[in-house]
């Protein structure tokens, strides 16, 4: 069955966070999502755009604004043909099995469609329609995608589920895992574990683990940023729990602030630039000092589009990642945009994290 999600309203196309926000609500219900569709108030072909979904077996949710809830009851009114009513002071049609405030549940044919009305600066109301595909999440560290398949396929068979991987960076495989009819997902996922010793992490969300293996073991994380520019304290502090690990972020893009800040040498910014190994280390090095952290995590490179050089062009990253007795500093090289470079350096931290203490972040 598909999943669908359509925004009906100017004012949700032009509000770009409280889209976000919309579809972060949305996700927490659905293992996944096959298309979002937005059309203005006015737009013509929303009828048989809708109508086109509603011939597929679908879970489809419409968000809508306060001028267009209405102008949706009557689409689907006509397509299913019922009339509408009024109930909880809201006109809709008349099968809804479930409403609540500003939200209301259709059975069509072997479809279901959850319209909610969406305030701007408001909580959304409840999402009602339920996602009964039974999916989970893996991460897989160290190993690359070809060799992930040849792994994790053969146990997928035995266990009746069904994979889809994504790289994510160069030894950071996402792997979404659907559990079929007689499917045993856990069992899978222990397989896994077994078999790729200190490489699987079985969570939907890599930074909430992240933030419940410290705090479950008392640590404190703490960075340095440059290039990311705030990417890397924005990933973990997007999330709950944040506060009780995260002990702070120094943002320094000038050199003076890296020599002030984090004890950075001037002599090593001079000799090296502040696009190098040298610097990075103790950057990291001083983010732990600054902090009293058990963790430290730095990020300095050339995101672009400007601003390389032969020697190191745009893409150009360092990072290091420290504990208070481990240390691990590389390069590397991105690709893409200013934004995806950025976060590819978050990612690439995140693994270096895993990767120097992998009792406490695999067990």
């Amino acid at each position: 069955m598909r999943r669908d999600v359509l925004f009906v309203g100017n004012k949700l196309i032009l509000n770009e966070s409280y889209e976000r926000y919309i579809l972060r609500s949305i996700k927490e219900k659905f293992s996944s999502i096959d298309s979002i569709s937005y059309f203005e108030e006015s737009d013509k072909g929303l009828f048989l755009h809708l109508e086109g979904l509603l011939k597929t077996e679908s879970k489809l949710v419409i968000i809508t604004t306060k001028s267009t809830f209405t102008i949706i009851g009557k689409l689907l009114s006509t397509v299913s043909g019922d009339n509408q009513v009024l109930r909880d002071a809201m006109l809709i049609p008349s099968r809804a099995t479930l409403f609540d405030t500003g939200s209301y549940l259709l059975p069509y044919n072997n479809s279901e469609i959850n319209v909610i009305l969406a305030h701007e600066g408001k909580a959304l109301p409840p999402i009602l329609i339920d996602d009964e595909q039974r999916s989970g999440w893996i991460h897989i560290f160290n190993e690359e995608l070809s060799s992930v398949s040849t792994l994790l396929d053969p146990l997928a068979q035995n266990f009746d589920v069904r994979l889809e991987a994504s790289e994510l960076i160069e030894g950071w495989v996402k792997v979404k895992i659907t559990a079929r009819r007689h499917g045993n997902m856990a069992q899978f996922i222990a397989s896994a574990k077994g078999l790729l010793h200190h490489k699987v992490i079985a969570a939907s969300n890599i930074a909430a683990y992240i933030i419940e293996k410290l705090f479950r073991h008392h640590q404190k994380i703490s960075f340095a940023e440059s290039c990311s520019g705030g990417s890397l304290a924005y990933y973990f502090t997007s999330q709950n729990g944040a506060s009780n690990v995260y002990e702070g972020s120094l943002i320094t893009y000038d050199n003076v602030l890296k020599a002030n800040w984090l004890a950075v040498d001037e002599s090593s910014l001079e000799a090296h630039g502040a696009v190098s190994a040298e610097v990075v280390n103790q950057m990291s090095e001083g983010a732990l000092n600054v902090s009293y952290a058990d963790f430290a995590l730095a990020i300095s490179g050339i995101a672009g589009p400007s601003g390389g050089t032969e020697s190191k062009p745009v893409g150009t990253v360092y990072i290091s990642a420290r504990s208070k007795i481990v240390v691990h500093t590389e390069r590397f090289q991105f690709e893409g945009d200013r934004n995806y470079i950025q976060e590819q350096s978050v990612l690439m931290a995140i693994k270096m994290l895993l990767n120097i203490d992998r009792d406490l972040f695999f067990s």
